[in-house]
């Protein structure tokens, strides 16, 4: 046998040997992962196809919410606030598949300086006393920012796409929400504005609702008298009861709403106090059942709307009148 036919015979031979799964196979699936994006940007959407060899991977692509976002030749592009699906058809088979793009603009809260000092925490005034805020103890704080108002349904929106609830109004507190979506709401947040904001731990939410070094001593947040601060149990209606921020008259630091309207999150796990001075405490390092504090009463409540009063609840809870505030740095 002639050698150029021995070379090609054994280049036949090497063929045939390759393995089948290196042949181009139709499609038989697709998948898509979901992405967040901002106002603005522009980012190329994974597409898998199954098998990964698949003969033909030409594709169709649609926007169900071009107003939010739009998608050409898989890249997709984020309009304005809010969620977009984003659905992808093969040529071969037609298969499909889609995804959720949400496109965020978080807006940064509007932030007081509360300058740092020792205060007495827990509580001072026997007529609202309950054991969990004794014994009564010093503390000392660095200086920090918290903000002025609660986190807006407007804020979380413009960050996490949606709001919870039926008790919807821009101005109206951010609520139901559990310790997990908050901590995506915070990571967003310093994603886009490359700062640091986080939950106050409980020291700074109690020094700041007494007003700081600023405090007249009054019992809830601002006053004396619940009314001029609250919304609370003795004066919510049930046809409204959840109040947009900043109606009620602020603290001597220029805060709102730190007593009722809506329960907010603190940073730390719940434990029992010591009577022993603390400096910039972060609370105990974990718990049995992995509950957090949070404080200031909510417009439901009877109790608890005083500056001291504490509560807990578990992280995974989305019950009514669950919000929060910001600290940084």
């Amino acid at each position: 046998m002639k050698k150029t036919a021995i070379k090609f015979l054994a280049i036949a031979l090497l063929l045939a040997t390759v393995p089948f799964s290196c042949k181009k196979e139709p499609v038989q699936g697709i998948r898509i992962d979901n992405a967040l994006i901002k106002v603005g940007e522009t980012v190329t959407l994974k597409l898998t196809f199954i098998p990964a060899n698949a003969h033909n991977k030409k594709v169709s692509w649609e926007s169900n919410n071009t107003s939010v976002a739009t998608v050409d030749k898989g890249k997709v592009t984020g309009i304005s606030v809010g969620n977009a699906t984003i659905k992808v058809i093969t040529e071969d088979g037609g298969k499909t598949a889609q995804c959720i793009v949400t496109v965020i603009q978080p807006i940064e809260p509007e932030m007081i300086w509360v300058e740092g000092g020792t205060f007495t925490m827990g509580c001072i005034d026997s007529t609202y006393c309950s054991n969990d805020e004794l014994p009564k103890h010093e503390v000392t704080l660095s200086g920090f920012y918290i903000s002025k108002y609660m986190v807006t349904q407007k804020e979380w929106k413009a960050a996490m796409g949606s709001v919870f609830g039926d008790l919807q109004g821009d101005d109206n507190p951010a609520w139901m929400m559990n310790w997990d979506e908050v901590q995506e709401y915070i990571k967003r947040l310093n994603a886009h504005t490359g700062k640091n904001y986080r939950l106050p731990t409980e020291a700074e939410w109690e020094y700041a609702a007494r007003g700081g070094n600023k405090s007249h001593g009054y019992i809830f947040s601002g006053s004396n008298n619940i009314d001029e601060v609250a919304w609370w149990f003795g004066n919510y209606t049930q046809s409204a009861p959840l109040h947009p921020v900043g109606l009620k008259k602020p603290n001597e630091l220029g805060i709102y709403d730190m007593s009722g309207n809506m329960w907010e999150w603190c940073s730390d796990y719940w434990g029992k106090y010591t009577d022993a001075p603390q400096t910039n405490p972060t609370g105990p390092a974990t718990n049995a059942n992995g509950t957090r504090v949070m404080r200031g009463g909510a417009f439901y409540t009877s109790y608890h709307i005083h500056v001291s009063a504490r509560c807990n609840s578990s992280t995974d809870n989305e019950q009514t009148g669950r919000g929060f505030r910001l600290v940084h740095p």
